[in-house]
């Protein structure tokens, strides 16, 4: 994925389906390993064509008999590789909450485990810890004043109409910038408010609403509720689309904060930035430009009561999962169920792992390393990562459509790439991270602040590029445009995706195709307009840029077209990005397999040659499966397509399954070579 998304025969008697025995709660710390040599062969369902559904033919049986548990919106195996991080994370945190692990940080890792776990002072205190907020919410008697306290991203549970990040800047990368986002909305996308196909979800939302304002004991909770969606619905109607946000040239607009208080009145900016610890700030840039007046007019027209509510709404919003069982049961009802399709509620210590990781994830993941990542495991995946450089340059230097002048620079690009694998080289501090183990309201809406203390600190120093945007433990990987780097944590490296022990076909086909697909990120409709050094600039001909944007076509026309739900399609053009690296990310992985051969066949492994277990080993790293109303909630908020679609939608444009699998004329997935995207 891009920065911050997943990546990642022979005709005979259909064998035994294997069933997933996960009938009770799992312990094992170890992942899981396929088979003899990688492949979980008994998992397919050879009943199915490879042509007609090759994603059914390698994964039918196990899909087949995969139940989703009921504290999920989905489950396989992406899902089980998050899932054994998440036990390995809880034995360590159960440690360290026990005394058991030595160290200020493991003190403080344990006491905040022991917070979130401490459900008896959780319900004794009910409603409490939010009324200290909701008093300063109620007095808030001038925009000025509302606008400020939308910018006190310091002070936790925070929310407002407009966002403001710092981060390197896309044309300067050795500097950081303020970037400020479009905000406002508080459910998955605008679609929820303004198209007939969610009206469902948007009355569930004002109930939900209204319900939490009435917790938290805001006075007229109904009338309320209905000017607050109101308010959110206007918004939608003047928000970007996810599409336009994809565009980095689009979303690139520096401006002088004079300029901007021009350019969108009637909000009050510089006194935004103050509250948001940016007082000095003179330059921002604005990403979801023509948006901007029309959110602006409607935070200067909108009564105070209303945005009161708005902000107190918020706050009672992202505070929920640390206070009482009424706010708790309350968001999962909504936000988790009607939203999602998720039956029942996550256990306690899953959403306290959840809540500790995504706050202190290094001081786990420096454990975690030690623990669960042998040293002799990165050696071999930097192999790996050579051999798709070198893959990637050949086919890079092979194009018949990008000209010298262009290759040369995509070449840079390539060679310059910084490849960060399995833990980060410096660590972060949570030196002055204040945490105590009776007050996990507290300790969140600390944590918040501490980390927006960190970012707003290194505003005006050197860009560090050491920096991780995922933990140790997140599996995951990701392409960062800005530094030009891709990176994959240590729990990504593990099987079904790597196995030291594996047939090299299964790992290029997995690990390798993650890879792969975060290389060409760097090629694909966003990130091919950074350069090497991580610039936002045109560094292509107009001929080129021309050819790339009618190839990029052929595909996003294509997954337009797929269907999981009636009326319920693909948005080819959200998901382009991610669909031409997972399609160019498998043929430089398959390439990258093939010279690893140095010329020699591939052995033939229970019947199945080599380029047959490449393909199955990628289709084994998709099989998962989801809840209808996750699938929905994915299709207009996600860039990602459902995980059948990066098995299908990618193969059929590959001339080796074709011949891999005799796929022919007639066979369901068939294309003719000339239907084919052809990228890189």
């Amino acid at each position: 994925m891009s920065l911050f998304s997943r990546r990642l025969f022979l005709y005979s008697a259909l064998a035994a389906v294997s069933v997933p025995a996960w009938a009770a709660e799992e312990t094992s710390l170890v992942p899981d390993r396929f088979g003899t040599f990688g492949l979980d062969l008994a998992g397919r369902n050879v009943k199915v064509k490879p042509g007609d559904d090759f994603n059914a033919f390698a994964n039918g049986g196990y899909l087949d008999a995969l139940a989703i548990p009921a504290d999920r919106t989905g489950y396989g195996v992406n899902y089980r590789l998050s899932e054994l991080s998440e036990r390995q994370v809880h034995a360590i945190l159960e440690e360290a909450a026990a005394g058991k692990a030595t160290g200020a940080e493991a003190q403080k890792v344990g006491a905040f485990y022991r917070s979130f776990m401490d459900e008896a002072r959780v319900e004794a205190l009910g409603a409490e810890p939010l009324q200290p907020s909701l008093a300063a919410i109620r007095a808030l008697d001038t925009r000025a004043k509302i606008a400020a306290r939308m910018g006190e991203v310091n002070k936790g549970y925070s929310g407002g109409l407009f966002g403001p990040y710092i981060d390197a800047d896309p044309k300067d990368p050795g500097k950081y910038a303020v970037t400020l986002y479009q905000g406002g909305l508080n459910l998955p996308d605008r679609d929820y408010y303004l198209k007939a196909a969610f009206a469902e979800k948007k009355a569930k939302y004002q109930a939900y609403v209204e319900q939490m304002l009435s917790l938290g004991g805001w006075p007229v909770p109904k009338l309320r509720a209905a000017q607050i969606v109101a308010l959110e619905t206007a918004i939608a109607r003047v928000s970007w689309s996810r599409v336009d946000q994809r565009d980095p040239e689009r979303t690139y607009n520096p401006m002088m904060v004079a300029e901007l208080s021009r350019y969108a009145p009637g909000f009050p900016w510089r006194t935004f930035l103050k509250a948001a610890d940016l007082p000095s700030t003179t330059r921002v840039i604005v990403s979801e430009k023509t948006a901007f007046p029309k959110i602006a007019a409607i935070f200067a027209k909108t009564p105070l009561t209303t945005l009161r509510a708005w902000i107190a709404f918020t706050q009672i919003d992202n505070a929920a999962p640390y206070l009482s069982k009424p706010f708790v049961d309350a968001r999962f009802e909504f936000r988790s169920k009607a939203l999602s399709g998720q039956p029942e509620q996550r256990p306690r210590w899953k959403r306290a792992v959840g809540a500790v990781d995504g706050t202190m994830g290094e001081a786990i993941g420096r454990v975690y390393i030690e623990r669960h990542f042998p040293a002799s495991a990165k050696a071999k995946i930097d192999a790996l990562v050579t051999d798709l450089r070198v893959a990637l340059k050949a086919r890079l230097l092979a194009l018949d459509w990008m000209s010298a002048q262009t290759k040369a620079e995509a070449i840079k690009k390539l060679d310059l790439f910084t490849v960060k694998i399995a833990y980060p080289d410096k660590w972060r501090d949570y030196s002055k991270l204040d945490i105590r183990a009776d007050d996990i309201f507290g300790n969140i809406e600390r944590a918040q602040g501490f980390e927006w203390d960190r970012i707003v600190g290194r505003m005006n120093g050197p860009v560090d590029r050491l920096e991780w945007g995922m933990t140790p433990q997140t599996a995951n990987a990701y392409y960062n445009p800005t530094f030009n780097e891709i990176v994959f944590p240590a729990a990504e490296l593990q099987p079904p995706f790597f196995d030291p022990e594996a047939d090299p076909a299964v790992n290029y086909g997995g690990i390798g195709s993650v890879i792969g697909h975060e290389m060409t990120h760097g090629f694909d409709d966003e990130g091919r307009k950074s350069d090497g050094m991580g610039r936002l600039r045109d560094w292509w001909t107009k001929a080129d840029t021309a050819r790339f944007t009618e190839k990029a076509k052929v595909l996003a026309a294509q997954y337009s077209t797929y269907e999981p739900f009636p009326g319920a399609k693909i948005n080819g053009d959200l998901t382009l990005g991610e669909n031409i690296a997972d399609l160019g990310g498998l043929l430089v992985a398959l390439d990258a397999y093939r010279l690893s051969l140095k010329g020699a066949a591939a052995p033939v492994i229970d019947g199945l040659a080599g380029d047959q277990r490449f393909f199955l080993a990628y289709a084994q790293g998709w099989r998962d499966k989801r809840r209808e109303e996750s699938v929905k909630q994915q299709l207009v908020s996600d860039p990602h397509s459902p995980e059948a679609y990066r098995v299908n939608g990618v193969v059929r444009n590959m001339d080796a399954w074709y011949a891999a699998f005799e796929v022919k004329p007639g066979d369901r997935l068939y294309l003719a070579p000339g239907q084919r995207a052809r990228i890189w």
